[in-house]
Formats: C-alpha cells, structure tokens, sequence
C-alpha cells in the first residue's frame, strides 16, 4: 500500500516561521514534523508519495528518494488549488487502496495501524475540546455521515484528522467535485459524496496532533519530549546539574554552574554556559550557544546565540537568530488572560495563558531589547538597543 502526503501548501497561519520554509520542516523536539511523521509510518507502507510545491526543493533535499528503507516518490503541485486538488496529483500513481494524510500535522504509529485495519475506505477523527475550528465528524455506528466544516453550532467533540484510506474510486469523485466557498477543491467534499454513496469507517485516533498556527508547535514539542530517552553524548564537565529526563547531543559542552531540568533536549555542537538555566520543554537545536541566559519551554532551532542575561519564555526562535544581552521575551499578561497574536491583522487566541514570541530566521536582536507576549518578528529584521516590540515587527 502507498500513502499520499500533502505538502504543497504555503502555510500562511505559521508565518512568520514559513515565509523561509514549507510548514512540514517546522521543527520540534529537534526534528521537523515531516521526518516525525515518516518514523511513525516506518514498514508501514511500500512507498510514500510527497505532493510538493511551495519550497518543495527544501523537502527533496532533506529526505532524498528513500527513507527508514522506504521509497519515495515527488509529485509537485504547480498550482495549490487546495487538498481535493493535492490529491488528484497521485491519480497516476496509486491503484486499490491507499492512504492520505497531511504532512504538518503529527501522526503516530499505533493510530495508523488502526486505521489500515479497515476494509473500504475509513476517516481517522479525535476528540478535540474546540472542535468548532476543525471539520466536525457526524457518524452513526462507526459510519461517516458527514464532516462538517467548522460549525457554528456544536455537534461533537470529534474531529478530522485530515488522514484517510481510500480507493482509487474517490478519484472520479474528486475529478466532478466543485469549488468549495473557500475558492479551493476539498477533499472533505469528496469524501462527503462518498459517504453518501458507499460505507466509510470511522476510526479514533489517540495521539493526532493539528498544527495550525505556531504556538501549537510547543503543544507538540511537549509531547514529543515526554516520550523521550536519556542519551547524553556531550561532554557535561563538573558542577552541572541535570534532572528528570535529558539528551545532549554529540560534540557539545555543558559548562559548569548550568542546570537543566528535563524533559530538554540539546543538540549536537553546541555550548551552553557556564552558568545557564535550561527549563523543562525546551528544545535547543545544533550549534547553538547559551551563555548566561534561562530558556523555558521554548524551541530554539540551530545557530541561536543568547550568551548575555536573558529571558526566553514560551517562545519559538528560528535559525541563525542572535539574542542580545538583556533581551526578554515576555510571556505573560498582567492581566492573566490567554495571550493573542495577530494572523490576517486580526487578533486570535492563543488559548495559552503563557506565550512568547515567534522569532524567524537570522534575526538580530539589539542589547535590552523588550519584546511583549505573543508578538512575531519576520525573517532578517533587527532591533535597535533598547528597543520594545509591542507589535510584530514585519
């Protein structure tokens, strides 16, 4: 059986994070979502067929033609005219059944099992505590009825996975499927035509994942350092001290008078200390360098330096990003309210009490630069000394 990944969009919900990188290469836990997803699909499936488009060269290039021994196979998508639309592209080849599922969500292994256990076609759903922003299952008895597209009335706590098993049948469906309101061909609405006509299984997913926007990549970096194992590859000199559960990659140096609290995992070349103060959930990519600063639950991608006196709270930081002495990231209201951030200049609820900043590639952030709760700097931009970011700064 082929399964059919859907990574040709541009991801807009994430910027500013995607404005240098196809949303499936978001990193976490030190890997990105995609190379996650292909672990967990591992002996799973006789070849992986990627849709790509929007930086889809970044994708060929990280994983090459074949993975965990399985073969892949590229299919761009010049034009991203929506899922319906992405799945079309495999039309030529795929036969008999086969699965689809988006490559910037997180997947794991036993629900993908679960959901090749069915004969026909089946959807995967989740219970989601607001279900209202995803497409809604209705099912009867295990059978699909419809999905509903973000219902303004409550219908279930089940949601659209956004993975599928399918037939090579629902390809003349997709061909006579309409533009949704949306301007794009969606592959609910043909699954929708198909639950009318035939039988479509409901399965559960236990451990699904969405990523919408970015402060749902800490959700998923949490989850994914939880199920971590010990490995200390680096070398730790005297006078550190680590608790609960840590991995420190080869060729990096821990100096003396740091302290990690885990789960935290560190990647390979870097150095950290003296006298740093690493919290839990916080993923420190390669080649980074944190002197005298604390990082708390936060995702630093590679090349982030932040040697001088500073706060990093909640925050997700991209690549070749540099920290002056005296920066803070706020992540807090006074108010103790969720904190927002805007998306399509309208301000959305991060449903986090605590967030940070979004932080893009090879930003420069001046000495004593404030940053406050939920804000996003784009990719190349500075600060100034003593700067104070009260609106993204674009």
């Amino acid at each position: 059986m082929k399964a059919v990944l859907l990574a040709a969009g541009i991801g807009k919900r994430c910027y500013p994070l995607t404005l240098t990188r196809p949303k499936p290469l978001l990193r976490l836990a030190n890997t990105t979502i995609l190379e996650h997803n292909l672990k967990e699909f591992a002996d799973l499936f006789d070849e992986l067929i990627i849709i790509i488009g929007y930086k889809g060269d970044m994708i060929r290039k990280l994983l090459g033609d074949k993975i965990h021994g399985t073969k892949i196979k590229y299919v761009e998508q010049l034009e991203q005219l929506g899922t319906g639309h992405a799945v079309l592209q495999a039309k030529e080849h795929v036969k008999g059944s086969f699965v689809v599922c988006g490559a910037d969500d997180l997947f794991f292994r036993q629900d993908v099992k679960d959901l090749l256990k069915n004969k026909g076609s089946a959807v995967m759903c989740h219970d989601m505590e607001w279900p209202e922003s995803f497409g809604v299952i209705v099912e009867e008895k295990g059978v699909l009825k419809q999905i509903v597209e973000k219902p303004e009335k409550f219908i279930s706590h089940q949601v659209n996975t956004g993975m599928y098993l399918l037939q090579e049948s629902i390809f003349p469906i997709l061909e006579s499927t309409e533009k949704s309101m949306r301007g794009e061909f969606e592959i609910t609405d043909a699954i929708n035509q198909l639950a009318a006509k035939e039988q479509v299984k409901v399965t559960r997913a236990d451990k699904w994942l969405p990523i919408g926007y970015p402060w749902h990549l800490l959700d998923a970096n949490k989850l994914l350092l939880e199920g971590m194992k010990e490995d200390i590859s680096g070398k730790v000199e005297k006078n550190v001290t680590i608790k609960g559960m840590v991995k420190i990659g080869k060729g990096t140096v821990i100096k003396a008078g740091s302290y990690i609290e885990g789960p935290a995992i560190i990647g390979e070349n870097c150095e950290l200390g003296p006298n740093c103060y690493i919290r839990p959930f916080t993923a420190i990519g390669n080649k980074c360098r944190i002197g005298l600063s604390e990082v708390k639950n936060s995702i630093l991608m590679d090349n982030v330096t932040s040697k001088h006196f500073a706060y990093i709270g909640e925050s997700i930081i991209a690549e070749g990003v540099n920290i002056g002495a005296g920066t803070v990231i706020a992540d807090l209201r006074h108010d103790n309210t969720n904190v927002q951030s805007f998306y399509d200049e309208k301000l959305v609820d991060t449903n986090r009490r605590k967030f940070g900043a979004v932080i893009a590639d090879n930003v420069k952030l001046a000495i004593h630069t404030s940053i406050y709760p939920g804000r996003k700097i784009w990719p190349g931009k500075f600060t100034r000394p003593g700067d104070i970011v009260k609106s993204d700064l674009l």
